[in-house]
């Protein structure tokens, strides 16, 4: 009998048990050991069960049990210890506390993402962009930085992935109730529920819920649209993580961006926190939050809307994921001007300017549409791609925003990504690592980094290596054995049939692990390019190898799924199927255990679309190692000495066939002549892969301390968010008209800016060569129209050239007014030019806008040179 409705009875503690709510509340929980082993101590099948969810696990414990629990002094004394702890590592001073450079870093920052995978009790995550957001946040409270997480509340999450009988992808959307969940409702003093509140066109309104999660130091708070005031529409805003057509996502990203700064307003006013000086957008779903906050300082302080954008463009942060053009959200502009017209929301803010914000309105841009991700950049005087050559990738991708600059000039940086080192290194890792260095410097090394620390791994016995190593792999195999017949039984076989299961896998053979989401570029099945290869491979009677795979392909992606179903199809081969397994619902719980488990990595994405790729970094934390396409985080650390990097097949063209054929080849000669010879090389005395060993111990020595969310975040704070909160602070109301009225007077001036002449006055160049360490003096004279040499910078860019006189890697040298204006407004500009590279070596003018509020000389997207035609104003020469 089905009920017709559910409601929680929540658990009464008695009094000296009570400190287990904070501790379930709080999820520090989900990386600090000792807490987890307290809860499982209350009932160790009871903790299985809920599947180490404390929140569960309080939920079903016997009173009978609760009793006993508060009469046990040795478990009180426990409870006090932990309890002692959480409030010291809440309220005690961190690294960001000891900061000591003469600059006061912000108050605080919020923090926006669409998604946040902070453990799997918490299903409000999909992949790599949440378990980052997710790293993101617990990293900065470890490092106490005043992060307010901002997100949304699905009350379906993401899907769970199911296979059918012949290895189709199904999915399910289980009922998420936030009773049961580790978060509790932001309310006000009265005990009414705090919510925000949107316009909708017609006279509608989207009311939301703000629900708290405790992420150690770091609240997250999530918006819930499932509100009795909303009608049926509003209540299924928040209802799936990436669900809906145009108009549903719409809805949730203004919520999330809109409702996000408003419920960050609420929750300060309603617990004295500090308002953020800083606004970080990752990635464009939250860039809507830029609209709300220019609103505030519209109707609230009196601002024009260009004074109001140059004030939040000073504080905001910009993160972009996407290395493609189709990973951005994209909206018809008529819908967006649906809802920020007449009667919608932002009333009073121009729907025009609006629309302008978010205009592709450059080459090959499509004018009907209105790009987040361009509104993103627009809004945020800082941004950033998420490895150093996805930073390239995307000063590619955006730079029709910055005309007439070369992409090396487009103002995009990198901040590498990193991992959760406690989240993610399995306990036995860590308790190796306590052995060697000491629990306390184990623990600051995962959580800080220190590459003195992660270089005593040197020290650690081979044999104590490999027993590890092992150990994990045996782990994983059990894992993968119950996923295996839980999975075969959900796909309709009888337990009779499943005997096979028992046989699946073997802790002494090379394991080599897949995991993440099935879009294409991922090339799930490149390992299956030529299968009768690969089965060769896994059946190896010497050196055989055994593959995991996992991934989740969006709901709506048939082609992701046909993908996963032709994994699938092979996996269920019995010839195979001992040696290769694909475990549906990947998930943070799997990856814990995968991770691990494994002994190579592999990632085979078209490069360079993979934008960083962190998995690879959560397997090397555990002593594996990475077999990798150069891409993502792998092309900016690779070394031999820790992994390999698989060949790619950039110079193809456009043929994917072909190139997928080469590259799969590259990755089955990878497999068979290196990786599993040294896997099984065992000629020594010990009887140990010697060889393999050390490069596990490089591995974690060298590559450790880098791939630290502690590292990243630390770069944010020392990189981006604290010289954000400078240029918030000095962007008084009356310093932001003024730079809104001065970039006015520049763009109006600029198309009449030019540089007229160049000529070299001393050591010019002998039939066309110069010596290496020669000095040019260059004198300039430009034309300014309205504007005063303070209003500029001039200068000469210098560097080698190509065949096509195209400058690479230029040098900037600037040039000083030397005389001016005459009676037509020219000024003269002179300056040395060193000579400092040997060969083909060019030099060109260039005039560009400055002022002291400018984050970057190309912020204004201005450049002024010499006439295309005028080959007087740039020179080359040739240098010896």
């Amino acid at each position: 009998m089905k009920a017709i409705r559910r409601f929680t009875v929540r658990p009464v503690l008695p009094e000296p048990l009570l400190p287990l709510t904070a501790l379930a509340r709080n999820l520090r929980w989900s990386w600090h050991a000792e807490t987890r082993d307290l809860f499982q101590s209350v009932d160790p099948e009871g903790w299985q069960a809920a599947g180490g969810d404390p929140v569960r696990l309080l939920g079903a414990v016997s009173a009978a049990r609760l009793e006993e629990l508060a009469a046990d002094r040795r478990f009180l004394r426990r409870l006090a210890v932990v309890a002692a702890d959480l409030d010291d590592y809440v309220h005690g001073g961190r690294w960001y506390q000891s900061q000591e450079n003469g600059v006061e870093p912000p108050a605080a920052i919020a923090y926006f993402s669409p998604e946040f995978g902070i453990t799997a009790a918490l299903p409000q995550y999909s992949g790599g962009l949440g378990i980052l957001a997710g790293d993101h946040l617990k990293a900065a409270s470890d490092l106490g930085v005043p992060l307010i997480g901002v997100g949304l509340l699905y009350r379906h999450g993401y899907f769970r992935q199911s296979l059918s009988r012949d290895g189709w992808q199904q999915e399910h959307y289980p009922v998420l109730d936030p009773n049961e969940l580790p978060v509790g409702l932001v309310r006000h003093e009265d005990g009414a529920p705090a919510r925000v509140s949107l316009a909708l066109p017609g006279g509608r309104s989207l009311h939301a819920h703000i629900w708290q999660a405790r992420v150690g130091r770091v609240p997250l708070l999530l918006l819930d649209s499932d509100v009795e005031d909303n009608d049926t529409a509003a209540r299924e805003v928040t209802d799936r993580l990436y669900g809906g057509g145009s108009d549903h996502r719409l809805l949730q990203e203004m919520l999330l961006g809109i409702g996000g700064v408003r419920a960050v307003r609420l929750y300060c006013g309603l617990t004295g926190h500090p308002d953020p000086e800083v606004f970080h957008t990752n990635e464009g779903h939250a860039g809507f939050l830029g609209l709300e906050r220019i609103r505030e300082l519209e109707i609230e302080q009196g601002l024009g809307f260009d004074a109001a954008v140059e004030a939040v463009r000073a504080g905001t942060v910009f993160t972009t994921h996407t290395p493609v053009p189709a990973g951005i959200d994209r909206f018809e502009r008529s819908l967006v001007a649906r809802h920020f017209g007449e009667g919608g929301e932002l009333e009073g803010v121009p729907v025009d300017r609006v629309l302008e914000l978010g205009a592709e309105s450059y080459p090959g841009g499509d004018p009907g549409v209105f790009n987040m991700a361009v509104m993103g950049l627009r809004l945020a005087q800082r941004a950033n791609g998420v490895s150093t050559l996805h930073g390239a990738v995307s000063r590619e991708m955006f730079a029709g925003l910055w005309p007439g600059f070369d992409p090396a000039d487009v103002p995009i940086t990198s901040v590498t990504n990193g991992v959760h080192a406690p989240t993610w290194v399995a306990p036995e890792v860590i308790r190796l690592g306590a052995r060697q260095i000491g629990a306390g410097r184990t623990e600051d090394a995962l959580s800080v980094g220190g590459s003195a620390r992660w270089d005593a791994v040197a020290d650690i016995a081979d044999q104590d290596v490999w027993d590890l190593r092992r150990a994990l792999r045996e782990q994983l195999v059990q894992e993968v054995r119950d996923r295996v017949r839980a999975s075969w039984r959900q796909r309709g076989a009888a337990e009779a049939e499943l005997g096979w299961v028992d046989s699946v896998l073997d802790p002494e053979v090379l394991t080599i692990g897949f995991a993440r989401r099935v879009p294409s570029y991922k090339r799930l099945t490149l390992m299956l390019r030529d299968p009768e290869r690969l089965r060769r491979l896994l059946l190896d009677p010497d050196r055989p190898v055994q593959i995991v795979v996992a991934g989740k392909a969006h709901p709506a992606d048939d082609g992701g799924k046909r993908l996963v179903q032709e994994l699938v199809r092979f996996a269920d081969d019995p010839r195979v199927r001992h040696r290769i397994v694909f475990l549906p619902d990947y998930g943070m719980a799997m990856a814990q255990k995968l991770y691990p488990g494994c002994d190579v990595w592999l990632n085979n994405p078209l490069r360079p679309l993979e934008a960083c790729g962190t998995s690879g970094m959560k397997a090397a934390l555990n002593g594996c190692l990475n077999l990798s396409v150069l891409d993502g985080w792998w092309d900016e650390w690779f070394e031999p000495d820790f992994g390999w990097a698989i060949p790619t097949a950039d110079g193809i063209g456009t043929d994917e066939d072909r190139r997928d054929h080469l590259e799969a080849n590259a990755l089955y000669e990878l497999i068979e002549g290196r990786v599993a010879p040294r896997f099984y090389d065992r000629t020594g005395r010990s009887a140990l892969p010697v060889r393999w060993i050390e490069m596990v111990r490089r591995t974690l020595a060298a590559l450790g301390p880098k791939v630290l969310a502690g590292r990243m975040v630390r770069e944010y704070v020392e990189r981006l968010y604290t010289p954000a909160a400078l240029a918030h602070r000095a962007l008084t109301a009356d310093a932001a008209r003024d730079l809104a009225w001065w970039k006015g007077r520049v763009r109006a001036a600029w198309p009449r800016v030019t540089v007229e002449h160049v000529e070299a006055l001393a050591a010019a160049p002998v039939n066309g060569t110069a010596e290496l360490g020669a000095t040019l003096t260059l004198r300039v004279k430009v034309a300014l129209d309205a504007l005063a040499p303070e209003d500029v910078e001039v200068q000469a860019v210098a560097g080698r050239v190509d065949a096509q006189d195209v400058i690479r890697d230029g040098r900037p040298f600037p040039l000083k007014p030397a005389g001016g204006p005459d009676l037509e407004g020219r000024w003269v500009y002179e300056g040395p030019l060193a000579l400092d590279r040997t060969g083909p070596f060019g030099y060109t003018v260039r005039i560009l806008p400055a002022h002291p509020l400018l984050a970057t000389p190309a912020e204004l997207g201005l450049v002024a040179g010499p006439p295309e035609t005028d080959t007087a104003a740039t020179g080359g020469v040739h240098l010896r």
